[in-house]
């Protein structure tokens, strides 16, 4: 049995638990991180197109069950870093609109308990610890920044410059994607990233991506108040006889069962994970999971309505690092419809590997390498409601993840509108699928961007947690992943839970004194 006790207890080393504790170290407190995974290996296979996205190597191999009781592979990651590991490091600030009550085709999207400009300093801060490459001022839907980038955009290579030009032309507003790297275009020498094209999707071998491990964990572990624990499966949260306070992390490790202790427990376990926990960890003073006396713990998954989308360009698309452009003209309708549709930004460059694994079996290769040579590969996002059928359960069989996608018309429309535009951007009037990325083989299993199950909010009768993203119920547990989010927005989740990560990082240490 363990008998340390800590000041502060992190579960999750990802995008929330990982900028946290790097937010905290410096307060001489006793942070213990907890994860699940390991460190993940630096090896050839980091960028071998076939182990990544074929053989799912660095993915988990547990398995969740759907609403009908069949099991599927999630495309989710157990290491440390989280998810982050594999990011696209397309780091957007939600929209200030996106922070109020905002009509969509397929339902309202709920207004957030707090407003954008609460956020706005952390937005600053998580982008400058995060080394966000980007401009200020061409994306018409930019929300107020009191700072601008720290590090300018990425720039843009040939087929895609000649691509924003092409948008431009049709009068629209192509903007540098904001990317999370350490990446330094104008002493190509010195910089640790090398553009090489394995970045979305990757992990980086030359740890070049600023993903939470690079950024925040190994910074944190520097100092000799932090400690991490790896390969350490929580199992459940112990509360007091009053359920007021979690006394107790009951951590599996192998076959051995330790009991952690701290004054403060923060989840970040990404948002099924958490409120599996959270479920899991049922007792008598809180019997349908703890914070759940609203019965939202766990409901209103989101995930995004998403489509990886490949053009047969006309002309040659040499690109290697091709995520360097987005396009948020549709974000909250067009001249057809006055409601959102949401963000299209480039994805990680496709290769013949890639492309042959849905291809049927007989296509001979010297096709795919020429598919490969013309693909431009576009990754489109709208955004899906809060429904509380769409929702993490847990049973004797593990975690289940039910989940009907909606608002789907937004997305179509979307679709629409990037195909009617292939021919002037020099493409074939067509739009191919690519499920495979990202592991998103089914739609059940893409939870890259999933949010919304332990939602904060003003009101116990209706939120797990209050606007700091602690517990209404319980004065030590808070939660400081994506569970948090009461809407999904249409853009990349990773910006807004890094933000509110260093937001609550100051209200903990004001309140550890």
């Amino acid at each position: 049995m363990n008998t340390s006790v800590y000041d502060v207890i992190i579960i999750g080393t990802g995008a929330g638990g990982g900028t946290l504790a790097h937010a905290l170290a410096a307060s001489g407190k006793r942070i213990l991180l907890i994860e699940r995974g390991d460190w993940l290996p630096r090896e050839r296979a980091n960028w071998d197109s076939r182990s990544v996205f074929l053989d799912g190597k660095y993915k988990t191999h547990e398995t969740w069950q759907d609403a009908q009781g069949g099991r599927f592979q999630p495309g989710t990651h157990y290491w440390v870093g989280g998810n982050t590991k594999m990011y696209g490091a397309a780091l957007l600030r939600m929209r200030q609109k996106d922070f109020g009550e905002l009509p969509h085709e397929g339902g309202v999207s709920p207004a957030w308990p707090v407003p954008y400009d609460a956020f706005e300093p952390y937005y600053t801060r998580a982008e400058q610890l995060y080394h966000v490459h980007g401009t200020r001022g061409i994306d018409p839907t930019e929300p107020p920044a009191s700072a601008p980038y720290a590090h300018p955009a990425v720039r843009h290579e040939p087929r895609i410059e000649e691509l924003r030009a092409d948008l431009e032309r049709l009068g629209h507003h192509p903007f540098p994607l904001p990317l999370g790297l350490l990446l330094d275009d104008t002493q190509p020498s010195h910089s640790p990233c090398i553009r090489c094209g394995t970045c979305d999707g990757f992990p980086c071998l030359v740890q070049a991506k600023a993903d939470a491990e690079v950024i925040c964990v190994r910074p944190a572990l520097a100092h000799a108040n932090v400690e991490l624990l790896c390969g350490a499966f929580v199992e459940r949260l112990e509360t007091s006889a009053s359920g007021r306070e979690v006394t107790g992390v009951v951590v599996r490790r192998g076959e051995a069962v330790d009991v952690y202790r701290s004054q403060l427990v923060i989840v970040a376990c990404g948002a099924v994970n958490s409120a599996a926990l959270l479920l899991r960890s049922a007792n008598d003073r809180h019997p349908d999971g703890l914070a759940n006396r609203s019965g939202v713990v766990g409901r209103h998954y989101m995930c995004h309505n998403n489509s990886a989308l490949l053009a047969l360009s006309k002309r040659p698309n040499p690109t290697v690092f091709q995520k360097t452009l987005g396009v948020n003209d549709f974000y909250f309708g067009d001249e057809t419809v006055d409601t959102p549709l949401g963000h299209i930004q480039m994805l990680g460059k496709s290769d013949a590997t890639m492309l042959g694994a849905e291809a049927p079996w007989f296509t001979p290769r010297f096709v795919l390498d020429r598919m490969a040579r013309r693909a431009l590969d576009f990754w489109l996002t709208s955004e899906d409601l809060p429904d509380p059928r769409n929702r993490v359960v847990v049973n004797r069989d593990g975690i289940g993840l039910h989940y009907t996608p909606n608002n789907l018309d937004a997305h179509r429309r979307l679709t629409t509108r990037l195909k009617s535009m292939l021919a002037a951007l020099g493409c074939e009037e067509r739009l191919i699928p690519c499920s495979l990325y990202l592991g998103k083989k089914i739609p059940l299993a893409g939870v890259a961007h999933q949010c919304g199950t332990v939602r904060f909010g003003a009101d116990p009768a209706t939120s797990a947690l209050d606007p700091f993203c602690r517990a209404h119920e319980l004065d030590n547990l808070y939660v400081v992943d994506g569970s948090f989010f009461p809407s999904s927005s249409a853009v990349n989740p990773g910006l807004t839970i890094m933000a509110n990560a260093l937001r609550v990082a100051d209200h903990l240490l004001a309140r550890l004194g």
